[in-house]
């Protein structure tokens, strides 16, 4: 069938957090919400009739996991990645964030560091602080040309003093797909120095250009020292169904991490997300292949608009993820000032680049995972605030 990716859902009277948090997030409700890495399109015709299946039964209990779950899952990564997990070796997790919250607590001692290489997704640093680890930042190097590269002499040291390296493969917030040789490199330097790899892995399906390589299918040595984190929460816009799945290289550390979650009672889907995963691996393509030209169409209106409309701030196209990094240093604002602006002057509710790196000035993240007449007015927002600022308002 053919999916409907323009039509506008209101969905601020759905308890959607992306809208229902904007006063908390951003003090006031008057601005377009860009932030949160959710999508405002309605998910796969097949993963909607199988729920609303599931709904008119009018009976939610408790409810099993058959093997065909996992079967679904892994049967995805080969079809998508080519690659094939043993599913005797994945485990159910809540998100992909309390796993790695997990995996954190129960594989580094209280003295160990956690590796991370920023600017990235904010909570990778934050739940580890929360678990009492010391965090090393590896901090990437900018190009030219707007792509990010690893600062190897950096890494290798950082990695030198860590116990785990948390890998955002695709790359969150900078679109990255990682290249076979970077991702060899990488994980050569981490067994080198016995670093546990935590790879995450939940934007391996939204890449639009290059090809997302599991980390776990690099080598059987890596493998070996990898603990994959996927989920079908960001392809198919189903996060608030809490349901990821975790590929252990080890039914060791598989049934540490088991055991961890039965000491609350926490191992069974819930009955819908059962449903929404297992559908959406099995009948999920057609959706996804489609959402991905529309994302793309999304990246290409926002880079060129911004190109030619509005000075002083630069973007790229990513290459995976449906997020943009912003780099706004050429409107002369300090990062307080920036994101006041953004709120108060374009009405805009982005994602603070700060938050990916405190080291950084200048930046902003927004999502372009929305109908393109959000957008549309959204970068008009802008211009008009940017014209301001700059003293030329028409």
């Amino acid at each position: 069938m053919r999916y409907d990716f323009d039509t506008v859902i209101r969905r601020a009277e759905n308890h959607a957090a992306k809208y229902d948090e904007r006063v908390k997030n951003f003090g006031t409700d008057d601005v377009i919400p860009l932030w949160i890495a959710d999508m405002d399109f309605k998910t796969a015709q097949p993963i909607i009739a199988a729920l609303e299946k599931r709904a008119a039964e009018g009976m939610w209990g408790y409810t099993s996991r058959p093997a065909s779950y996992f079967e679904a899952v892994c049967q995805w990564q080969q079809r998508r990645h080519n690659w094939l997990p043993d599913t005797k070796l994945c485990s159910h997790a809540l998100g992909v964030i309390p796993a790695v919250g997990a995996l954190v607590r129960l594989f580094a001692g209280d003295r160990d560091s956690i590796l991370i290489q920023t600017p990235v997704y904010p909570e990778f640093a934050e739940i580890s602080e929360y678990q009492g680890r010391k965090v090393l930042m590896n901090h990437m190097k900018e190009g030219s040309t707007g792509h990010w590269q690893v600062d190897w002499e950096d890494f290798e040291e950082k990695a030198a003093q860590a116990r785990i390296f948390i890998l955002c493969s695709p790359h969150n917030p900078l679109g990255m797909v990682w290249s076979r040789e970077d991702l060899l490199r990488m994980m050569e330097i981490c067994l080198k120095h016995h670093v546990l790899v935590i790879s995450d892995e939940i934007h391996g399906d939204l890449v639009f250009r290059g090809t997302h390589i599991p980390t776990a299918s690099l080598s059987p040595e890596i493998a070996a020292n990898t603990i994959t984190c996927i989920s079908a929460s960001k392809t198919f816009n189903l996060a608030g169904l809490h349901a990821a799945t975790i590929v252990f290289p080890d039914r060791e550390k598989k049934q540490v991490f088991d055991d961890f979650w039965m000491s609350f009672d926490i191992h069974r889907n819930n009955a819908f997300s059962l449903i929404a995963v297992e559908t959406a691996c099995r009948e999920g393509d057609d959706w996804l292949d489609q959402l991905l030209v529309y994302l793309d169409g999304n990246f290409r209106f926002v880079k060129d608009y911004i190109d030619q409309h509005i000075p002083g701030i630069r973007t790229f196209l990513p290459d995976a993820t449906y997020l943009m990094w912003l780099d706004c240093r050429g409107l002369g604002l300090s990062q307080a000032e920036l994101v006041q602006f953004m709120i108060e002057k374009a009405k805009l509710g982005l994602s603070n680049g700060k938050n990916f790196d405190p080291a950084l000035e200048g930046f902003m993240r927004l999502n372009a995972a929305c109908p393109r007449s959000i957008l549309v007015k959204a970068m008009e927002q802008l211009e008009q605030a940017v014209r301001e600022l700059k003293g030329d308002a028409q």
